[in-house]
């Protein structure tokens, strides 16, 4: 009797994109048309290997019914790397999650078989505005390439979201947060995972736990490495909570930079430019 009071789910930032290495080099790179919708490099595909091989041996993958993603190219081609079937093979009576070569990706196509369901949703994007990196395509671009993604809750093609010259506010991005969590109790779905983007994790979580001691508050809100993995149990505050996860991952394996939108911000924050892209 206890379900709806719980709700456990994954998080999952993306792999190491290339406007990451490019913002690691010059924080202004995130201004770059260059990095419109910016999708994985090498590097980012291989952490998506090694966290694909970690679901897999701890079972996690067995467990969620549903993964969500953010609808840009690095976070699906995570998603469905990360939590999708194996490779794809012609003439199977089921769409591939992803076609071969799909966003500069020189990867096989995946299979949808044997894997969770996969839905799009535009509350977990990051922050918009301003960063090219940060502006998605017409889905309909999107739909041939991830055929087995539902893109059916996002309402228009083009991206009416993003503006060239307004980056969304700190305290906007929290509060559609604090919406899309408060949707993800909607679903009926028993465990969840969410692939999405390091800022909006960051201001997401940072909403939570404040009648928590300063540590509990600190590890919920600290910045994810490119294809971390954090397993986490929204609980009423009359319930206990359950032992550490033990499935969590660290990301960032094999190493390679990764800085955050928010720390690099606190780096440059000098230079007039408001808040990177993750």
């Amino acid at each position: 009797m206890h379900w709806a009071l719980i709700k456990p789910y994954i998080q999952v930032r993306h792999a190491q994109g290339i406007h990451n290495v490019e913002g690691e080099k010059n924080h202004k790179a995130y201004l770059s048309p260059e990095l419109f919708d910016a999708h994985l490099t090498p590097l980012g595909w291989q952490q998506v290997d090694n966290l694909h091989k970690h679901v897999h041996a701890s079972g996690l993958v067995k467990r969620i019914d549903l993964v969500i993603t953010s609808p840009l190219l690095r976070t699906m081609q995570t998603a469905v790397g990360v939590f999708g079937g194996g490779g794809y093979v012609d003439g199977v009576d089921a769409p591939p999650l992803m076609v071969a070569n799909a966003g500069n990706s020189d990867r096989s196509a995946i299979s949808s078989l044997n894997c969770p369901p996969f839905l799009a949703m535009e509350l977990c994007r990051e922050h918009l505005g301003v960063h090219p990196c940060d502006k998605r395509r017409r889905i309909s671009e999107y739909q041939p390439l991830f055929p087995a993604i539902d893109f059916s809750l996002i309402e228009n093609d083009e991206d009416v979201l993003w503006e060239a010259d307004i980056r969304e506010p700190n305290e906007d991005v929290a509060a559609r947060g604090m919406k899309f969590m408060n949707w993800l109790w909607t679903r009926k779905e028993k465990e969840i995972a969410v692939v999405t983007h390091s800022g909006f994790l960051y201001h997401t979580l940072s909403r939570y736990g404040n009648d928590c001691h300063p540590l509990v508050k600190k590890e919920i809100s600290k910045h994810f490495a490119n294809c971390e993995l954090r397993s986490m149990v929204i609980v009423d505050k009359s319930m206990i909570g359950s032992d550490s996860p033990t499935t969590n991952y660290p990301g960032k394996i094999p190493c390679g930079p990764d800085i955050s939108s928010e720390a690099a911000d606190e780096n440059h924050s000098g230079n007039g430019v408001p808040n990177s892209s993750n």
